[in-house]
């Protein structure tokens, strides 16, 4: 039996809705039920992982919460001590008005199974939240919860609402996509009723059917590839049953939700609800798992972000250029720490270490001239003199001796001691446990022990033979140490399983290679191709329309944040920009902008990079401005193939100085004149702007009118340059 808390107690009222009222549920599933985060969850389970240096579930229950939600049943097998008691030992358990309950299971090996355990326990008696423990999202409930009781009140088999999103970022940007199958659904646009749901394995590019009788049964289809599942569903009671009575369902979508939408007997529907402007997210992979830690960095799950969830812990300061520092570190004067950087209490770094685009947790020792970039280093890690570490994970107690190297994509597990100057290969998984050499039959099922303190044993039994066992040879020792991880070195390199070499960068933390980069891009080009089973039912049995429900303004905002996004990335990781014009490229093609679009989006991120690079007067300000124009003039110059393009980048720069960054306004003339100079804007362009400002409002030439001596001195120089000439 689970930990429990009593429920919160309310007043008594006399209205029969109130008597009639329960509180609004949830079950939060604490397992995923699957393999990704080996060997990392065979020692702990996934959702007390830290993400940006907080445990996983804390940011789902405190949305919960949040969302007003009164009653959660956090479920769990794996590992299930290891939850019961961080819940009994954290602020869950003192909220007056929050009620936190575990169910532990010690034989369930999917979701379904777990599904049938919460309705055998009979808690739920309305509708409910079912969420996974590591979701992440700031969405408000109260819309979707309305609408899905509206639905229940006229149709009994409206069983289920499920939160979508569009995937507005590509498939480059919001790289959590390409660790996941893909996902092609079929929605009828009036009633938001999902007709059709098929995940493909194929992540770039593939087909897909549909039943020609929903052609036949609905006057209207939106087809779409572009969307995203929160695993976020608001559930009536029924759904729980329908699992009882069913026991080939084991997955949520696989077998439950695919079930439901091809039974004719039955009559259960499934509605969706879309999200636009809030954040939801799951960390289904180690790739996600970077998205995602980079979004909260970068605060778009606000409120869910480090200085706002401190868990009791030292404060943590929001600095600038998105670096954050709990206090009580310990930072030589010599150590750099770069822009969008966590860096956790208790820390001490050593000097000439430079830190960039990384979260560090608390009470690590980071030596001299040491590398860290791009990687998330848990708690009480040990990293010796001479280190790098490059787009890594670092779990608790991890000790890397000096000199020793992370290639790109590394994840070193609990403990693990790398040895001196020892080099780790690219997208290696490295722990203190052998790799299992019977690998379980269902993808889907993760580390469902029963046996987790077994596993804890043997991994410190090892630590601890290493580390001063009497009855250890030394020439054993030495063996074990130095054959895998270098001299001194403890713990087992596993090996990738046959068939996995190509898809390994696919799932991970390490920046997706410029060649399959490049292989994306040009898929994206392609238009996807939807079949129909039956290509000759007639017309009258349907209409295939697009969905045009965001308008062109949003996706223009969206687009302006993803370059911004892409281009802050590639300032902070020094990508080539031969590399980030690919990335631009996908962005244009996945939000239909054209040039100038790109244009107008990288030049403001430009100004915006030098605006947030330190300053304290205008002569500082624009040397930031050449600066930057100077490193990133390639890239804008690939977005303006012609004059009109040119002019809508002078447009967008008064835009920004009238809007965004006022701080900028007495520099434009010397900005435009910096873009001539460099033949990023020509005369021709200037001239034509100028031309098209004549008869505007006087409000629309403020800046014709700032620069009129460098427009007349471009009037000017020809009439010059002629009598050089002449004479």
């Amino acid at each position: 039996m689970g930990a429990q808390k009593k429920a919160p107690t309310r007043a008594v009222s006399d209205d029969p809705e109130d008597l009639a009222r329960v509180p609004l549920q949830a079950v939060l599933l604490a397992d995923s039920f699957a393999t990704r985060f080996r060997p990392i969850t065979l020692e702990r389970p996934k959702v007390l992982l830290p993400l940006v240096n907080i445990p996983m579930i804390e940011y789902t229950l405190a949305w919960l919460e949040s969302a007003g939600v009164e009653e959660v049943f956090v479920f769990c097998c794996a590992h299930a001590k290891q939850v019961t008691n961080y819940l009994e030992n954290s602020q869950w358990f003192s909220q007056p008005k929050f009620s936190v309950t575990t169910i532990e299971s010690h034989n369930s090996v999917s979701a379904g199974d777990a599904l049938r355990l919460v309705y055998e326990r009979n808690v739920i008696h309305g509708d409910f939240v079912l969420i996974s423990g590591d979701t992440l999202s700031n969405m408000s409930l109260m819309r979707a919860l309305q609408e899905h009781k509206e639905r229940k009140k006229k149709d009994s088999n409206a069983v289920m609402t499920m939160v979508i999103q569009r995937s507005k970022p590509s498939p480059i940007t919001q790289q959590s996509r390409l660790g996941t199958d893909g996902l092609f659904v079929a929605i009828d646009p009036t009633t938001k009723q999902l007709l059709h749901y098929e995940e493909n394995t194929n992540h770039l590019k593939g087909t897909f059917s549909i039943d020609k009788m929903l052609l036949v049964d609905n006057t209207s289809i939106t087809l779409h590839n572009d969307i995203q599942d929160c695993y976020i569903d608001i559930c009536s009671p029924e759904v729980l049953s329908l699992f009882t009575d069913n026991f080939d369902y084991q997955h949520l979508r696989r077998h439950f939700l695919k079930g439901l939408l091809v039974d004719d007997i039955m009559g259960y529907k499934i509605f969706t609800h879309e999200i636009h402007s809030s954040y939801a997210a799951r960390v289904d992979n180690y790739r996600g798992y970077d998205t995602i830690s980079k979004d909260i960095i970068q605060r778009w799950t606000y409120p869910l972000v480090p200085d706002v969830l401190s868990l009791g812990n030292s404060a943590t300061k929001l600095e600038r250029r998105g670096m954050y520092r709990a206090s009580e570190i310990g930072q030589s004067r010599s150590a750099q720490i770069g822009p969008l950087t966590v860096i956790g209490t208790g820390t001490t770094i050593a000097s000439n270490t430079k830190i960039t685009n990384s979260v560090v947790g608390k009470g690590c020792a980071i030596g001299s001239n040491v590398l860290i970039e791009g990687s998330y280093v848990w708690d009480n890690v040990i990293i010796e003199d001479g280190c790098e570490l490059r787009h890594a994970i670092v779990c608790d107690g991890v000790t890397m001796k000096s000199g020793s190297v992370l290639k790109p994509g590394v994840v070193l597990s609990f403990k693990v001691v790398i040895g001196q100057n020892f080099v780790v290969p690219p997208y290696s998984k490295v722990s203190l446990l052998q790799q299992p050499t019977k690998q379980d039959s269902d993808e889907e099922l993760e580390y469902a022990d029963n046996n987790s303190d077994t596993l804890d044993s043997a991994a410190t039994g090892t630590m601890d033979k290493l580390n001063g066992d009497s009855s250890l040879e030394f020439s054993e020792m030495q063996h074990h140490v130095s054959s895998e991880l270098g001299y001194g070195g403890v713990g087992y390199i596993w090996s990738i399983c046959e068939g996995s070499h190509e898809e390994e960068w696919r799932h991970s933390v390490a920046p997706i290679p410029a060649e399959k980069l490049a292989e994306i891009t040009q898929v994206i080009e392609d238009d996807l191709e939807l079949v129909s089973q039956d290509s000759n039912a007639p017309a009258s049995s349907g209409e295939l329309k697009p969905d045009s429900q965001i308008n062109a303004e949003d996706d223009a905002v969206y687009f302006e944040k993803e370059v911004e996004a892409t281009f802050l990335r590639a300032v902070n990781e020094n990508v080539e920009v031969d590399h980030v014009i690919l990335e631009v490229n996908s962005l244009r093609l996945s939000y239909n902008m054209q040039s100038a679009d790109c244009a107008g989006a990288i030049f403001h991120s430009m100004m915006k990079l030098a605006l947030d690079t330190t300053h304290s007067t205008h002569n500082e300000l624009l040397r930031n401005v050449q600066n930057t124009v100077n490193t990133w003039q390639k890239l804008l110059k690939s977005y303006l193939p012609g004059k009109d393009e040119e002019i809508e980048v002078i447009l967008k720069f008064e835009e920004i100085c009238l809007e965004s960054a006022r701080e900028l306004s007495p520099l434009f003339t010397q900005i435009l004149h910096l873009l001539y100079d460099k033949d990023i804007i020509t005369e021709e362009a200037i001239e034509d702007w100028e031309s098209e400002k004549k008869d505007a409002d006087e409000a629309d030439r403020v800046f014709v009118k700032q620069a009129e001596i460098f427009l007349q001195w471009l009037r000017e120089a020809p009439e010059e340059d002629d009598e050089e000439d002449d004479e």
